[in-house]
């Protein structure tokens, strides 16, 4: 089994955590990274495009002229996409870009980040994440004690308001819960610090 340093606020280490290798050691193809990173991208599209077919554009459909005898070219309507003003023809309509996956390839490519995130030194455990107030600058000060100046994902295993609050107005740093932890966070971001329980319950989901 895979081991990783616990850490405290101080940046000190207080133990050591022993981790499933189905977890942490999970082996398969990048490809499958892409593949689950893509669909929560997709679903923050609003899909609210639109544009206006004869049936929306605003006018009667009466007969401009009659058919015959005018010299001139029939027409039917002055919706006809062939004039200005008229509809537009097989333009963007309102749709819904969600796209569902298989929950079994996301679970293995979030095996697939994990592993490669404790491999590469990118997966920093604290023991918990308990802050005495909600100022943005005592918040700082932990970030400043490991010396993390790239995007950091925080991870806890339950609402913690001053976490969240310390955390939001920080720039690159974005704060989730263990049960809202997806693979595009995890790898749009350069580091993850994760609590203990929170990096236990979230082993113990991925291998349920």
């Amino acid at each position: 089994m895979a081991e990783v340093e616990v850490r405290d606020l101080s940046n000190k280490v207080v133990g050591k955590l022993s981790l499933a290798d189905e977890v942490f050691n999970y082996e398969a193809s990048p490809t499958l990274v892409w593949e689950a990173a893509t669909p929560p991208l997709a679903a923050q599209r609003k899909g609210t495009h639109a544009v206006k077919n004869r049936a929306a554009v605003r006018g009667s459909g009466h007969k401009p002229w009659r058919q015959k005898g005018t010299g001139r070219a029939r027409v039917g309507t002055l919706k006809s996409p062939l004039w200005v003003g008229g509809g537009t023809v097989h333009g963007p309509q309102p749709r819904n870009y969600a796209q569902a996956f298989p929950k079994k390839k996301r679970r293995g490519a979030m095996k697939l980040v994990l592993t490669d995130k404790l491999k590469s030194e990118k997966l920093l455990v604290l023991d918990e994440i308990e802050l005495d107030s909600h100022r943005t600058k005592d918040f700082v000060k932990v970030l400043d004690n490991f010396e993390v100046a790239k995007k950091v994902l925080i991870v806890d295993s339950r609402e913690n308001r001053n976490l969240y609050l310390s955390s939001r107005n920080i720039p690159l740093v974005k704060t989730v819960a263990s049960n809202g932890v997806n693979v595009y966070d995890l790898v749009n971001h350069e580091v993850v610090m994760i609590s203990k329980k929170a990096l236990l319950e979230l082993q113990e989901a991925l291998t349920a």
